[in-house]
Formats: structure tokens, C-alpha cells, sequence
């Protein structure tokens, strides 16, 4: 694995380049290395970057064995592992392969030339641009990095968030999330647990029926009882420093917030499918892409994981889109 962001030799011609290091990423590049492929994986953030922002006191909804790649165990003593478990996993994988993986490195530009290679163009952090060519590109890039967007007065206000952390922050203190689903409700039940006053907003009648089967009682049970005050059935007009408007049944409200967490869901990044050429779903925002081979409408451009299904990313988790990157690369290998 590469400790620095040293480019491949000038002039070189990579068999691939594969952007995102995270599961699917890397399950691509295990694939590669074990066809002999020249490959590199260029990540902008660290291993797996969409794991380690996600709450630091995760438990994953599956089991360890359906987190793997490359065939390498992964020991847990648990029933679902933890996010930390799980950082200290992928890393072992990328040493136990010896992965070629340039991590902090903004790819900025995807083109495809006229002879059919694409150049990938991408910025190392206080280092110049650096270039490279290769015959196929794997986008493995994720849908966790662009939040979906409320589009009301505020939402970019400093105590509004798109992520939730960790709960200690907000000891004390008036915490508004928007959104019935899974982050949710565990956000809310991590929230109330630590001492903070928990509001949930949701344009639902309910919270949501996909709701993790151990999280979902809970959740529900703290709304009933009250120590969590929920409003169904509501939406935010617009958020203040100091408060989040509403409008529901009884009309417009307002809810005091010291922290505001907008747990509203991700999509995937459309920035370098465009660029590239790639016909994207009109309703989804999602590629349009061979379901066998994961093949775009750009030849010899691919998509795997979370990528693959646009604005509805939650259909692809680690489980199903880990075995994603091997059928690309048996299908490059045996062109």
C-alpha cells in the first residue's frame, strides 16, 4: 500500500484506475492485484472515508462474514460489528494484499480520449495535479458524501449537520433531527441517552418501517412514553440560530434548537459520470449501466457499489455491493 502519493511512472498506461478506497474500491483492487492488473486506487480522504464518518459508536445491521472482501476473515466477538472493528479490518485487508492506494487525493477530472483510455486527473493535498492513463476506470465512489438537501433558509447555518457524530457534544443541550428512518431514530435514541433534550421532525404519519427490528420498539417506546417528543406529519419551513420553523396539522410551530441534525439521506456524486460522458437516470441520477457486466454507457467506464444506484443508494449495502468489483474486473481481465 502506498504510504505517499507518489504517481506511477510518467507515460505509464494503467490497466485501471479505480476511485474510492472503500469496500467495494477494494474489493476491485484485490481482484486486480490477484489478475497481475496494473491498478491503482485513488482516494480522497482516508480508507474507507465513508466509515470512519459514520457515528462513532456504530454497530453495523449485519454480520462480520458479510462485511468480507478478498476472502480475508473478519473476527469479531460480537454478533454486528463495530465501526471500529470495521476500520481496523479494512485495514488489515489492504496490508494483507498490499493494496496500491493513494489516499488524500481529490480526483478532480475524468475524460475518455479518442482512442478509447481514459486520463484521470487528481490533486494531492500541497502537491501539483497529477495525471494518469489507463484502459478502464472503476468509480467505486459511494453515496455518502452528498447530503440530500432540505432547500430551506438556513440549512448551511454552523449548527446544522448532515452527519451525526457522537452524542457528548450535545450534552445539555436542545438537539431538532429531521428524518424517520434508521440514522434517525438511532440518533435520537444515542441523543436522549447522553442528556439531550431530543425533537424528532418527520413528514411522515410514523417512523419509518425499514427501521433496524432491534432500534424500532425503542424508538417508538421513548415517543410513546415522551422522554423523545416527535411531530409527524411536519416539515421545516426554515431554520434560525436559535430555532427550527415548522408547519404540520395545528399550522406553523417553532421548536428551540442549540443543534440541528438534517438525517435526510445521500446520493451518489454525478460530477465525474458527467464528465466522462456517462448517461445518467433521469428520476434516480444514477448511471445507466449494464446490470451483468456494471459497464456505463462510456465503454470501458464501470460503477460499483453505492454508486451504482444513484439517489437511491440504500438498496446497496457492503453486503451486496462488495462482490461488485470482482465481476468488473473479470469482465476487463477477459477483454
Amino acid at each position: 500500500m502506498s504510504a505517499s502519493n507518489t504517481p506511477h511512472a510518467e507515460g505509464d498506461v494503467l490497466d485501471i484506475v479505480i476511485v474510492g478506497a472503500g469496500p467495494a474500491g477494494l474489493a476491485a483492487a484485490i481482484a486486480a492485484h490477484a489478475r497481475g492488473l496494473r491498478y491503482v486506487v485513488i482516494e480522497k480522504g482516508a480508507l474507507v472515508n465513508s466509515l470512519q464518518h459514520y457515528p462513532t459508536d456504530m454497530v453495523f445491521f449485519t454480520t462480520p462474514e458479510l462485511m468480507e472482501v478478498g476472502d480475508l476473515p473478519f473476527v469479531s466477538p460480537h454478533d454486528k460489528p463495530t465501526r471500529q472493528e470495521s476500520l481496523r479490518y479494512y485495514r488489515r485487508v489492504a496490508d494483507r494484499f498490499g493494496l496500491d492506494v493513494s489516499l488524500g487525493e481529490v480526483v478532480t477530472g475524468l475524460r475518455r480520449e479518442a482512442d478509447g483510455s481514459f486520463v484521470t486527473t487528481s490533486r494531492p493535498a500541497h502537491a501539483d495535479p497529477i495525471e494518469r492513463r489507463s484502459r478502464f476506470v472503476v468509480l467505486a465512489t459511494g453515496a455518502y458524501d452528498v447530503a440530500n438537501r432540505l432547500g430551506v433558509p438556513g440549512e448551511d447555518l454552523p449548527h446544522v449537520s448532515h452527519y451525526h457524530r457522537e452524542a457528548h457534544t450535545h450534552y445539555r443541550r436542545r438537539v431538532v433531527i429531521v428524518g424517520g428512518k434508521n440514522s434517525a431514530a438511532e440518533a435520537a435514541l444515542e441523543l436522549y441517552r447522553a442528556g439531550v433534550s431530543v425533537v424528532i421532525v418527520h413528514r411522515g404519519a410514523a417512523m419509518g418501517e425499514s427501521i433496524k427490528y432491534w432500534v424500532k420498539p425503542d424508538i417508538e417506546n421513548r415517543i410513546k412514553e415522551g422522554t423523545i417528543r416527535a411531530r409527524f406529519n411536519t416539515r421545516v419551513v426554515a431554520i434560525t440560530p436559535a430555532h427550527v420553523e415548522l408547519t404540520g396539522p395545528d399550522g406553523p410551530a417553532r421548536e428551540p434548537a442549540d443543534a440541528v441534525l438534517l438525517m435526510t439521506g445521500y446520493r451518489s456524486d454525478p460530477v465525474l459520470l458527467r464528465q466522462a460522458g456517462a448517461r445518467l437516470d433521469d428520476a434516480t441520477g444514477a448511471p445507466v449501466h449494464d446490470e451483468t457486466t456494471f459497464e456505463t454507457t462510456v465503454p470501458g467506464l464501470f460503477v460499483i457499489g453505492a454508486v451504482v444506484a444513484g439517489s437511491q443508494s440504500g438498496r446497496i449495502f457492503i453486503e451486496n455491493g462488495r462482490f461488485h468489483g470482482r465481476v468488473v474486473v473479470e469482465e476487463i481481465a477477459r477483454r
